[in-house]
């Protein structure tokens, strides 16, 4: 082990926990609409965390930095691949159509008794203001 292993160790731990926290949100916000680009954001930020996690693992673990750094590197470019599509996804877009059935003067007549004695005394014609 090098002098920069301590630093590689918080560099990947942050990256874990910020990108793992930010791909969390993308893909509840994803269950919640269904939004293809937010699948997008989720799991573009996954592979970025997974990469780092691949690069700890191949500094540490095989103490290959040059390895190490190849994955993370490879993974990242991947990541924001995806995260670069995310925003050209199209999203799709629900329309709720809302249909009042009326009948006639029957919802005139309720929407004048309702609203008629208030327009009749508009804000000038108060009488105790005077």
């Amino acid at each position: 082990m090098d002098e920069y292993t301590l630093l590689i160790a918080a560099a990947n731990t942050a990256t874990l926990v910020t990108g793992g926290a930010v791909a969390a949100l993308a893909y509840r916000a994803f269950r919640r609409t269904g939004s293809a680009a937010l699948r997008a954001v989720a799991i573009g930020f996954s592979v970025i965390v997974v990469g780092s996690i691949g690069g700890a693992i191949a500094h540490v673990g095989a103490d290959n930095v040059a390895l190490g750094v190849a994955i993370q590197s490879s993974c990242i470019a991947a990541g924001f691949t995806i995260l670069l599509y995310s925003l050209y996804a199209e999203t799709t877009t629900t329309t709720t159509t809302i249909t009042l059935n009326q009948s006639g003067s029957e919802f005139d007549t309720e929407l004048e008794s309702e609203f008629g004695s208030e327009t009749e005394s508009g804000p000038g014609s108060d009488s105790e203001s005077e």
